[in-house]
């Protein structure tokens, strides 16, 4: 008896449109949901070392919400790589800013890190709107 471990192949896998409506829905439970699409993991033929997922289109990034105190308290830290260069900022004046870059940031984190990762976030298009510019790739709506 002779079983074979099946691999992806990356130009044979078959890559899909998916557009996602964000308003009203929560950030972490819509985030992981998108991530595990990105990954492929919704897929039967999902390889770990393999990009198997899809493409994941998000509107209505604005309309998000989240739970308890974190529009407050949730801080998002960067740094220039100089001294004194730290900037902390909440989430509700990041969603007033760039709405969009909370999602991107929410999803980045529940990838892999490393090329794999950067690859699969690539494939994140987030719009602050109703309106997405991926008419033409016949995006299907994506529930959860």
């Amino acid at each position: 008896m002779n079983m074979k471990t099946f691999m992806a192949n990356p130009d044979k896998i078959e890559k899909k449109w998916y557009v996602v409506d964000a308003e009203g829905q929560t950030l972490g439970r819509m985030s992981s949901e998108i991530a595990k699409v990105l990954r492929g993991k919704n897929k039967p033929e999902y390889t770990p070392h393999v990009d198997t997922g899809d493409y994941v289109v998000v509107v209505n990034a604005d309309k998000i919400k989240v739970t308890g105190k974190k529009l407050d308290q949730k801080i998002y830290f960067t740094h220039s790589a100089f001294v004194g260069g730290a900037k902390y900022t909440t989430l509700k004046e990041l969603m007033q800013k760039k709405p969009t870059k909370a999602v991107e940031l929410a999803v980045k984190g529940m990838l892999p890190k490393g090329p794999l990762g950067r690859q699969m976030l690539k494939k994140l298009h987030v719009y602050a709107g109703a309106e997405h510019p991926h008419a033409a790739q016949q995006p299907e709506a994506l529930t959860f």
